[in-house]
């Protein structure tokens, strides 16, 4: 069974999956359908993606997608190590625009879930890090949105200075929250 761990906002936990080390390595069980059940996490997951990232400072995010093609994340890294972030999106909640981060490690092992309902970043903190995730429905270009990492109404405390951050032209023209479509909102 993982280790389970709130992160302050609703549904956003970090998961510490058990591992098991000898000579040889370890070995550990990232994602099993019943164990994770039986912790309350009824997700069912239908894609895993997988990003690498050559330099330290790539920021990626923050990601989401609108009903009905929104997405729960599960979030890990196999190499290096990242700040990550999740931020709330559910007008009408106590926590809307407020997030959480943590740092993740494939030393650690350890992992986020992300609801949907939630925007998803993060910031690489290793040169070649490689992040692997499941996410709960299917890329839909149509339903696919961003919001600005730097948004003020946010507040993320990013681990790196913006003027070192690599973005992709994506997320560099992200519109604010205040400007952004929302869960509780018409697309």
């Amino acid at each position: 069974m993982p280790e389970l761990r709130s992160l302050g906002l609703d549904g956003v936990l970090e998961l510490t999956p058990r591992r098991y080390e000898d000579e040889r390595g370890f070995f550990t069980e990232t994602y099993n359908a019943a164990t994770f059940a039986a912790k309350g996490i009824d997700t069912i997951f239908v894609q895993d993606n997988h990003s690498y990232s050559a330099k330290a400072g790539t920021l990626r995010g923050l990601h989401y997608q609108l009903p009905p093609r929104a997405q729960a994340k599960l979030v890990r890294v196999v190499r290096g190590r990242v700040f990550d972030v999740a931020v709330d999106l559910r007008r009408g909640s106590p926590t809307f625009a407020k997030w959480a981060g943590i740092e993740l490690s494939a030393e650690k092992g350890n992992q986020i879930l992300v609801p949907a309902g939630f925007a998803h970043g993060f910031v690489t903190l290793e040169p070649d890090t490689e992040v692997l995730y499941k996410v709960s429905d299917f890329y839909s270009p149509d339903h696919d949105r961003a919001i600005r990492f730097d948004d003020p109404e946010m507040g993320i405390d990013w681990p790196v200075a913006a003027r070192d951050l690599l973005l992709s032209e994506k997320d560099r023209g992200a519109p604010l929250l205040a400007e952004a479509t929302v869960f509780g909102e018409a697309a």
